[in-house]
């Protein structure tokens, strides 16, 4: 049987774990506002190619491409440090294009920051499932 400080105990605990991915996202939503600083991001511009199911969080292959980008940064929302990347390209650059292996602690979106020449912002997210977490999960 429960006593009464038993049920208050399980109540915020159960208030705590429903608050937390919110105050995870707020720190990728946080991040990129930085990123930007504060300037309005529109969708579309950006492509990026992760697996739909990753088996192992701990090497998720991705790869991001925005035609014309100055910068790409990628962050990944569900991550303890969110900001995962930033690729910087020159005016000789070939193609404004970048791939790499990221580290996600469990299913969550993947979100790609591009950095246009006349400083406009565009992004472009994807999920990605993890079956096994690579940040501690």
């Amino acid at each position: 049987m429960f006593t009464r400080r038993d049920t208050m105990a399980l109540g915020l605990g159960a208030a705590t774990i429903t608050l937390l991915p919110i105050s995870v996202h707020a720190a990728a939503d946080d991040a990129i506002a930085a990123y930007t600083g504060g300037a309005s991001v529109t969708e579309g511009g950006v492509m990026i190619t992760a697996p739909e199911i990753a088996e192992n969080g701990n090497t998720v292959p991705i790869s991001v491409e925005a035609p014309g980008a100055e910068e790409i940064a990628i962050y990944a929302d569900g991550n303890p440090t969110p900001g995962v990347a930033v690729f910087k390209f020159g005016p000789a650059a070939g193609s404004h294009r970048a791939s790499t292996r990221i580290r996600l602690g469990g299913t969550q979106d993947v979100v790609a920051v591009a950095k246009m020449p006349d400083g406009s912002f565009q992004q472009a997210a994807v999920e990605v499932k993890v079956t096994i977490g690579g940040c501690g999960g």
